[in-house]
């Protein structure tokens, strides 16, 4: 894609907004980033930005940049329905993400992964397990690293493994990653999209432009991803149930087994990964590890490191982590979990009692799904945050302690002491995105580890 002497405006000024602005800038574009954010609650713009000459038009998006612009380069997080980017389309100005403009101007091949839940953990495997082979690997996308900052990085990567959501790939339609990994597909962003059909079909993009030289790892076990199976082109791999025909792993005992394969990669078969030292919580951890698996050893890890990497792996930070155990009270921050199934997920990876943290700022689809989990596992029910009524009248009568409702997230983690008991578990599992009250998930969580640090003094 040639960018010298184009008029490029980047909507968005988060991480990845100012990395293609700034890439942009560099190929010689003439820039501008907007944003409808005031420059006074930006304070992550770099101050060298418009010094390197990108214009900066915050506060609001005038349509006239929009119209007058030759490419727009749109930020995951802005809606692709705003008037600006309406009227610019119909201007016939071509409108894409950052992952597309990544997926241009990259050369190394890409292992991408999706799916609603577990893609940072699997992400970040991947990439453990090829650099541990000896590969130089970039890791990035929705997690850390823009993906756009990968292709300008000397000396170049071998391969790029890149976290990539339903939003990136609803702006890429160039992005064709060699590996394309399909995690599972549960109620989410519901407040973005129209329908579960709609989000869907945005995560089955990664398989859009995949060849027959390719490979799709997929969720045998999730019926969604089955009926998004690229039906030609990549070679069909499967974790969970595998269809007898097809490749894939299984689970047998404590061990994941590769079975199935043709060749080219008929010596995988009967390949053996110890899941015996696994550090990460519940039966999903061990999906996300069987994904893993398969997607670093067709991309060219080695056996040995992966059997490395699964036995070293320890969780990232906001998913099950263990914050304290104070007075026979074990203090879990699942922050990540911003949605029904990952709460599922996470109440299903303890035996305890569990009393649970959940609320913030609803993301459509309802609670009710949790009912089961409720019902069996939580002892009581703390809720906060805008969805906190919604969570309440949801979930309450399922709770056999009741609900207590708190303002903040000491309150709240208060609350929880005063309800658990030696052996018990509090668990923050929001079941919601953090916006009413918090940056971000990860400052959730910090002040989640906060409020617990509180109850030892």
């Amino acid at each position: 894609m040639e960018l010298a002497g184009k008029k490029v405006v980047v909507v968005g000024a988060a991480r990845s907004g100012i990395a293609a602005a700034a890439f942009a800038r560099r190929h010689g574009a003439a820039v501008t980033l907007s944003d409808r954010t005031p420059a006074e609650h930006l304070p992550g713009l770099p101050p060298d930005l418009a010094v390197s000459g990108v214009q900066l038009e915050l506060g609001g998006h005038r349509i006239e940049t929009f119209t007058a612009a030759d490419l727009i380069v749109v930020s995951p997080g802005v809606p692709h329905t705003i008037e600006p980017l309406a009227a610019a389309r119909r201007r016939g100005v071509a409108v894409i993400g950052e992952l597309a403009l990544a997926a241009d101007a990259l050369e190394a091949p890409v292992v991408a992964i999706t799916g609603t839940n577990g893609k940072t953990t699997v992400t970040q495997m991947i990439g453990d397990m090829l650099a541990a082979s000896g590969r130089r690997v970039f890791v990035g996308g929705n997690i850390g690293c823009p993906l756009i900052t990968a292709a300008d990085r000397q000396p170049a990567p071998e391969l790029v493994v890149a976290e990539v959501s339903s939003f990136q790939l609803d702006t890429a339609d160039c992005f064709h990653p060699r590996v394309a990994v399909l995690l599972n597909i549960t109620p989410d962003h519901l407040d973005r999209y129209p329908d579960m059909e709609a989000y869907a079909r945005s995560k089955a993009r990664i398989f859009a432009r995949q060849g027959d030289d390719d490979v799709a790892v997929l969720n045998g076990d999730d019926h969604r991803v089955r009926a998004l199976a690229p039906v030609q082109g990549p070679l069909r791999v499967w974790f969970g149930t595998r269809p007898a025909d097809e490749a894939g792993v299984d689970l047998q005992g404590e061990d994941l087994v590769l079975n199935g394969f043709a060749a080219p990669w008929r010596h995988l078969n009967g390949e053996r990964f110890s899941l015996a030292g696994l550090k990460l919580l519940g039966a999903h951890n061990r999906a996300n590890a069987a994904a893993a698996v398969l997607a670093a050893r067709l991309a060219g890890a080695d056996a040995a490191a992966i059997g490395q990497v699964l036995a070293q792996f320890v969780p990232l930070a906001h998913r099950l982590t263990t914050v304290a155990v104070v007075e026979g009270v074990r203090y879990v921050n699942d922050s990540k979990a911003t949605n029904v199934d990952a709460v599922i997920q996470a109440l299903a990876a303890f035996d305890a009692p569990v009393v649970l943290i959940a609320g913030g700022r609803d993301k459509g689809g309802g609670y009710e799904a949790l009912r089961p989990g409720v019902a069996g596992k939580v002892k009581r029910l703390v809720v906060m945050g805008e969805a906190a009524e919604a969570i309440a009248t949801a979930l309450g009568p399922a709770c056999r302690g009741g609900v207590a409702r708190a303002g903040d997230m000491g309150e709240a983690v208060r609350l929880a002491r005063d309800s658990a008991r030696a052996g018990d578990v509090v668990l923050l599992a929001p079941a919601c995105s953090s916006f009413d009250m918090f940056a971000d998930y990860a400052r959730r969580g910090e002040a989640f580890a906060a409020a617990v640090q509180e109850l030892t003094r």
